[in-house]
C-alpha cells in the first residue's frame, strides 16, 4: 500500500484542481538514475485495466503492475523548505540511494 501524507493529499488535489482533464495521479518506478530506479510521479486522464488503483478522499492513485512492486509501503510526502519544495519517497526497501537523492536501489 503507498500510504499519502495529509501533506502530499493537499498538493494533489490542488495539482488536480488546476488540471481538470486529468482525473488520476499515477505513480510510478522507472528504470535509470545513478542508483538503478526513479520514482515518477504525473497527472493522467487515463490508465490501463490491469493497473492497480488506490482511492483517497478526492484523489485516485494509479500504479502498473511493475511499478507496484518496489513501492509497497511507501509513504509519499511534500516538504517545503528554503532549498526547494517537493515530494519526498519514504521507502522502507530501498538499500541505497545516491548523492542527489533521486534514484534508489532495491
Amino acid at each position: 500500500m503507498i500510504e499519502l501524507t495529509s501533506k502530499a493529499q493537499e498538493q494533489l488535489i490542488r495539482f488536480l484542481k488546476d488540471d481538470p482533464k486529468n482525473k488520476y495521479v499515477r505513480i510510478g518506478v522507472l528504470g535509470g538514475g545513478c542508483s538503478g530506479f526513479s520514482y515518477s510521479m504525473s497527472l493522467t486522464a487515463t490508465y490501463e485495466s490491469d493497473w492497480t488503483t488506490i482511492e483517497y478522499p478526492n484523489i485516485t492513485l494509479v500504479v502498473d503492475p511493475m511499478s507496484l512492486m518496489y513501492l509497497e509501503n511507501v509513504t509519499v510526502d511534500y516538504v517545503e523548505s528554503l532549498q526547494g519544495s517537493g515530494f519526498t519517497f519514504n521507502n522502507p526497501a530501498v538499500k541505497s540511494t545516491c548523492g542527489c537523492s533521486q534514484s534508489f536501489s532495491v
